[in-house]
């Protein structure tokens, strides 16, 4: 569905609007993102800010677009409620320190050993993530309810009517935004088809009697519902420890149910900005409203318990350390496997040590000036890609149209109706989504279908980090087997002995057949293997050598390795200290 243009050469002006567009649907998701790891979200945006400007000017792939990431958020949900903001941004500091590690020590390399089907389950899982995403804005009256099997407090929402207005209205703008997407390109590419569907439908909701839910009332929603939380979570803390047993479950949710009046939401609130204001956080409150208007946010160290003797405190910063080491995994996955998809999308080449470096670089900042952490988005550079973004200025206007946004005109952001928004990605999805992978069934073996299908799931299930770390076992584990499956020997017999040729890889998968391959009984004194076509790949192998020769020992024969290559003869000689083999001669090819 997106007409991808591969040779197409960097345009300061196609840059420009192509970073113009993608800020468009970038702010909202950046703001949903927040709300599922429950902060504010102008840590989102400052975070997306900083992550996407640094990575625009020093990272190692052009085009590609880096901000606050839903994959990153959910990670952080149950953290936040355990430990606080002050320890999540010190996550963050780690994570971006971890990452910067992780590029200079150039280990960017192994995402080339990431298998293909490894590779098209990602993107299929990720595409099935961004369109699950956008259903959550099919549902109003948000409200907090207690996750009994989880054991924290959440959100949840009620789905709106199939035949209500607003829902119409929500379809018919999303289905007109799909349709300029798709055929303003076969007319005209002076615009880009999704920032003319966004101002389209903007002006339509904006200058008719058309009603549909705006960014502005999206955000005041989960403001709302964040606070609505914090007085839900204080009341049951306070009598959390006097409740009897086996009636947890039953009091909490009791108390989730007795929803805060919105005098009390608003009081809450007034509390947060004056301690902001007293702790130096902001310089003015700001009401509680649907506004994402912002100021230059200011340096911010971390203020966490250092005391080692105190036990929590120990847990805790345990616990950041785990947390950043995951964000750092799925961060660094995310952006490396989102670069080399845009390689092959644009038959160029990303350095991957080089983006690791300013990924890591851009959380440390976002860290320290109090915003989330991110990586590469795939949707927003899939977007940017589309419409006509080549070169750097494409990520650098996209972050300083961003700050530009937040500082001087929220309004713009504001006014957007929230379906032109989810028509956007559903094209995303569209075009994210590997349709040829579909095609494949009957055509590859069934395991890289499997693997497919296995890393899609979890992707979506899970996390990518977990998704991709298990495709990849289960592809070495496939190649194992394959391999285990390719040993085999030719006997030659004459009267100076017998040889076996050995022809395939020994190592810890093929050990079984090989050993079931000789006949010490049978065989006559001299024996010998031969390893022109073979080779010893690790301690399982070395074993297997010595099990068979010490067979022949004690039956009185002689085994002799022969044509053992560099490699092989090597490793037999490391060994040799802790694996006795009864060979007497050993001609090295």
């Amino acid at each position: 569905m997106f007409n991808l243009i591969t040779k197409r050469q960097a345009n300061l002006k196609n840059d420009v609007l192509a970073g113009l567009t993608a800020v468009l649907t970038l702010i909202p998701e950046a703001v949903a993102f927040t709300f599922v790891a429950g902060i504010d979200p102008m840590m989102g945006l400052y975070g997306s800010f900083f992550i996407g400007l640094i990575t625009a000017i020093f990272g190692g792939r052009t085009i590609m677009i880096s901000g606050a990431a839903g994959s990153m958020a959910v990670v952080t949900t149950a953290f936040i409620i355990m430990f606080g903001l002050e320890y999540l941004l010190a996550a963050v500091i780690l994570t971006g320190i971890l990452q910067v590690l992780f590029g200079i020590f150039k280990m960017g390399k192994f995402i080339r050993l990431l298998p293909h089907p490894v590779m098209l389950g990602f993107v299929n899982g990720l595409a099935i993530v961004i369109g699950l995403a956008q259903f959550n804005q099919f549902k109003d009256n948000t409200h907090v309810v207690f996750d009994a099997q989880n054991n924290f407090f959440t959100y949840a929402g009620d789905w709106l009517s199939l035949t209500s207005p607003e829902m119409l209205t929500m379809m018919g703008l999303i289905a007109l935004t799909m349709a300029i997407v798709h055929f303003l390109p076969k007319v005209t590419k002076a615009v880009p088809a999704p920032l003319a569907a966004i101002v389209l439908c903007t002006l339509l909701v904006s200058f008719t009697p058309l009603h549909s839910k705006l960014v502005s009332q999206v955000v005041l929603d989960q403001r709302t519902s964040m606070i609505e939380k914090q007085i839900i979570d204080d009341r049951f803390n306070a009598i959390k420890d006097t409740i009897p047993y086996g009636q947890y479950d039953a009091v909490a949710t009791q108390i989730a149910a007795d929803r805060p009046s919105q005098a009390q939401i608003n009081a809450r609130w007034n509390e947060n900005q004056q301690r902001m204001l007293d702790s130096g956080e902001k310089e003015h409150a700001d009401p509680l409203d649907g506004s994402l208007r912002g100021e230059i946010p200011s340096l911010h160290i971390p203020t966490l318990n250092w005391d080692l003797s105190d036990s929590s405190a120990t847990s805790a910063l345990i616990t950041v350390f785990f947390l950043a080491l995951v964000l750092a995994s799925v961060g660094l996955i995310e952006s490396l496997m989102t670069l080399s998809l845009i390689d092959e999308i644009t038959q160029t080449k990303g350095r991957s040590n080089k983006e690791a470096i300013a990924q890591g670089s851009g959380n440390m900042l976002s860290g320290f000036f109090g915003g989330m952490c991110g990586c590469a988005m795939i949707g927003q550079s899939m977007i940017c890609l589309n419409s006509g973004g080549r070169g750097r200025m494409s990520g650098i206007s996209t972050a300083l149209f961003m700050m530009v946004f937040i500082l001087f005109f929220p309004s713009v952001i504001e006014m957007i109706p929230v379906a032109s928004l989810i028509g956007v990605m559903f094209m995303v999805v569209i075009a994210t989504f590997e349709w040829t992978s579909l095609r494949l069934f009957g055509k590859v073996p069934k395991s890289e279908i499997f693997i497919i299908i296995c890393v899609s799931t979890v992707t979506v299930i899970f996390d990518l980090a977990i998704a991709v770390s298990i495709g990849v076992i289960l592809s070495a584990l496939v190649y194992a087997w394959n391999s285990a499956k390719h040993i085999t020997v030719r006997v030659d017999e004459d009267e100076k002995g017998k040889t076996y040729h050995l022809v395939g890889n020994l190592f810890f998968g093929s050990i079984t057949d090989f050993k079931a391959k000789f006949n010490p009984s049978q065989d006559p004194n001299c024996v010998a293997i031969g390893f022109l076509d073979a080779r010893l790949f690790d301690q399982s192998a070395i074993e297997a050598v010595q099990g068979i020769s010490e067979k022949y020992k004690k039956l009185g024969k002689t085994v002799y390795l022969r044509n053992l290559n560099n490699e092989s003869a090597q490793l037999l000689r490391k060994a040799n200290d802790i694996v006795e083999v009864n060979i007497q001669s050993t001609l090295v090819a």
